[in-house]
């Protein structure tokens, strides 16, 4: 059937005007009276409707769609049918224009419309296809976890694709991960699998394109690659790579029930599109997910450890950085205990200069060395002048200050040994509140070839308490301006108050004190180190029933 450009006959002097003219209209017309019979038709309306005929009702060779036009054209004459009729007849579209004729006949003028509704079918269908790309895009990189890209990419294949989806990642060595939905939740596994058992899945985690499979065999299909739930038979199957940044990011498998449509070329086509997508969001997180496996065996090194009672000396530790968004800086503090009860342990609080990261990386070169140094610990001068220069020989061009501490627990004292190498001096809170300044010097680390220290020693009673601690909390600024420095007065005033307190106790209440004087304003890496002879308790009582009490 031809189609018709150009707008459509119009008026009551039509059939009388053109004759037999209109028989020969290359688009079919017919001419139908109020009673609904055929009147004429044109040799285009006859190879159209092969059984009408004049005389013949027009219900019985017409569709009903343009039946019910004409019988609300034939109410107003052919003047107000509300515009064109359309619908199917075959394997066409027609669109049905109805124009008054004689005697209350209504000339019906159809054209051909089937491409014009292909063409917006297509349209609709990208439409589609674009916001459900879109959403994918959104979803698939909303988050840098390889696990919730999975999940992600099955549920939304499943949604928009087929009736189930298995995404299958590269190996973690020989078992493959597995993400698997069929329309009621996704299911996560780890599976050792055999991939030639699908065909074309060998090949898509190996990254090749493979020739998508339209159809495989259901006894073919082994159990692992059909998620539970999936209800009937599989009819058809699609087996597509995942590609990722330079390597594969695993396969996708879409499978469709038998009672619905096999997938074509265009759905494989965009399934295609839909897995560029996918494996382009799960290599990101897969690399992602690598580097922070790297960045976090890295950072074990840099970050402060955590600190604990050793040969019955209690430590304690506590670290801020500069800023809150990072987890290392330039100050750090460092316990290493001796071999055995009777041996000093080392504690050791430092600064960098510098902030950040390339502060920390110098850190970590100083505990290295300090570790390596420990059996030099007992001559504190000796071992700070064997790490000026592996700092002085080092690419870097920072300096370091920083304090040493030689702790031995003895009958009824701790004896400690303190060396401040350009570092403010430690603080010790004695049993009656009383505090008092550790009295060593020294010259700061990384600068000059040769380095002098003088070592002070102090003894701890039961309860007593030695504060090592960076410039970052006597610098810090806050008050009700923000300009005015915590300085070395509040700080004494505080560790006063901390007279008896167990270490965690007195790292704790310097570290809240400084944070509530910062408030929101910007400060400098702060740490603090808290050394404490614990007190001497025993039980008094313990009769089995009555709680025991713990006396000095």
């Amino acid at each position: 059937m031809t189609r018709v450009e150009g707008s459509l006959p119009q008026g009551q002097e039509l059939l009388s005007s053109v004759g037999t003219a209109w028989m020969r209209a290359p688009y079919p017309a017919l001419v139908v009276d109020t009673a609904g019979a055929l009147v004429e038709i044109n040799s285009q309306a006859a190879r159209l409707f092969p059984a009408a005929g004049p005389g013949i009702p027009l219900a019985d060779v017409a569709p009903d769609w343009l039946v019910e036009g004409h019988r609300r054209a034939a109410v107003t004459g052919g003047e107000d049918a509300g515009g064109p009729v359309r619908g199917r007849h075959g394997q066409w579209t027609l669109e049905a224009h109805a124009t008054p004729g004689a005697d209350g006949q209504v000339v019906w003028w159809l054209v051909d419309d089937t491409h014009r509704e292909l063409a917006e079918t297509a349209l609709r269908s990208e439409k589609e296809r674009h916001g459900f790309l879109a959403e994918a895009s959104s979803r698939l990189l909303a988050s840098l976890n390889t696990e919730w890209c999975m999940e992600v990419a099955v549920e939304l294949a499943t949604r928009y694709l087929a009736d189930a989806a298995v995404l299958v990642a590269p190996a973690a060595g020989r078992r493959h991960p597995l993400s698997l939905c069929a329309g009621d939740g996704v299911v996560h596994r780890t599976a050792r699998i055999e991939p030639a058992d699908v065909p074309g899945l060998k090949e898509a985690l190996q990254g090749f394109p493979p020739v998508p499979s339209r159809w495989i065999d259901p006894s073919a299909l082994p159990e692992w690659a059909v998620p539970e739930g999936f209800d009937g038979p599989v009819g058809s199957v699609v087996v597509t790579p995942l590609p990722g940044h330079g390597v594969p990011a695993g396969a996708l498998i879409l499978l469709r029930r038998s009672d619905h449509a096999a997938f074509d070329a265009s759905e494989e086509s965009f399934a295609r599109v839909f897995a560029a997508r996918a494996g382009a969001a799960l290599s990101a997180a897969r690399l992602y997910m690598e580097q922070t496996s790297i960045t976090a065996t890295l950072m074990a090194d840099l970050l402060p450890p955590m600190l604990r009672r050793v040969h019955g000396v209690e430590f304690a530790g506590s670290y801020r950085t500069a800023q809150d968004t990072e987890r290392v800086g330039g100050d750090f503090y460092d316990v290493h205990p001796g071999a055995a009860p009777g041996d000093k342990t080392l504690a050791v609080l430092g600064d960098v200069c510098g902030k950040g990261l390339e502060a920390a990386v110098l850190t970590g070169k100083i505990r290295s060395t300090l570790q390596a140094l420990l059996p030099l610990a007992g001559d504190h001068q000796h071992l700070l002048r064997l790490l000026n220069g592996t700092l002085l020989n080092s690419r870097h061009t920072r300096f370091a200050t920083l304090v040493l501490a030689s702790v031995l627990r003895q009958e009824n004292t701790t004896h400690l040994s303190l060396t401040s190498a350009g570092h403010p001096l430690p603080l010790i809170v004695r049993q009656d509140g009383t505090v008092e300044e550790a009295r060593t010097s020294g010259t700061l680390i990384g600068v000059l070839p040769d380095v002098k220290s003088t070592t002070a020693e102090v003894d701890l009673r039961p309860g007593e308490s030695c504060l090592l601690f960076t410039d970052g909390v006597t610098e810090a600024r806050g008050g009700p301006l923000g300009d005015v420095m915590f300085g070395d007065d509040r700080l004494r005033a505080a560790l006063a108050e901390c007279a008896g307190m167990p270490a965690e106790a007195v790292v704790e209440r310097i570290h809240m004190l400084v944070a509530e004087w910062i408030g929101e304003n910007r400060h400098d890496d702060i740490a603090v180190m808290a050394i404490t002879a614990p007190r001497t308790t025993h039980l008094t009582a313990v009769d089995g029933h009555t709680a025991g009490r713990y006396t000095a």
